[in-house]
């Protein structure tokens, strides 16, 4: 699945005396199976531009064209649809769920798919033993450490096998051990099963690992670089 985006605007208080351009004629594809890193400083539209592609924010104008539909026109039945079934969400403030515990966070989206609950129980065990929480299973996200609740977060958004996977600052509140495990697994999946991944990041330690590096100052794209591409800068 590629995700083609063309001329995407948002503009909040588009009414006011000072609208705010977050994202400004933005086009680009982002082809299946990419490893992409969008950075910027605060402010520059990253996560706006993460929530139009997810399907959780629309455009004042454009199009984000995926598997021949353009996801900005569909209903919101059939965006809620869209996401369950295709993307994995990593959301900066985590988003869980806090009566639940860790592993029935991670199992939710799997039971809105229809999944077999052995099978979600199974996937959901395989995967907080991978983030290193198999001892943490059974506590709910308000007994956890900002660390292990985004653990859990990167867990519910691997479970139901997405094609894409949107991650806003996904390592930001890990230390170096753990951002290196999860970006592993992350890396493993989209290598072995060719999900797409698309950060949002500061975070030199994933920019490094990323495929390709795209930077945005006040919303506009100012660089969309391959990684062998800033290498090869660096070195000269």
């Amino acid at each position: 699945m590629t995700i083609e985006i063309k001329q995407l605007n948002k503009i909040y208080n588009s009414k006011s005396e000072f609208p705010v351009h977050a994202v400004q004629d933005l086009s680009l594809t982002i082809e299946q199976g990419e490893f992409v890193a969008i950075m910027g400083p605060s402010g520059s539209g990253k996560t706006t531009i993460l929530n139009m592609l997810g399907g959780i924010d629309t455009p004042t104008s454009g199009e984000v064209w995926i598997e021949g539909s353009n996801i900005c026109q569909l209903s919101e039945k059939q965006l809620i649809a869209f996401r369950r079934d295709n993307i994995g969400f990593i959301f900066q403030d985590y988003s869980l769920l806090p009566v639940l515990t860790a592993q029935e966070n991670v199992e939710f989206v799997m039971q809105l798919q229809g999944v077999a609950e052995k099978q979600c129980q199974q996937r959901a065990s395989e995967l907080l033993v991978q983030v290193g929480l198999e001892n943490q299973k059974d506590k709910r996200p308000p007994k956890m450490s900002g660390g292990q609740q985004q653990r859990v977060a990167v867990a519910r958004a691997l479970a139901p096998r997405p094609r894409f996977v949107m991650a806003d600052e996904p390592t930001a509140n890990l230390d170096a051990k753990s951002t290196a495990e999860l970006l592993d697994i992350m890396q493993h999946l989209n290598e072995v099963e060719g999900t797409t991944f698309i950060f949002s990041t500061h975070d030199p330690r994933v920019i490094k690992r990323a495929k390709r590096v795209i930077v945005f100052e006040d919303g506009k794209l100012a660089s969309d670089k391959l990684q062998t591409e800033l290498t090869t800068e660096l070195e000269h």
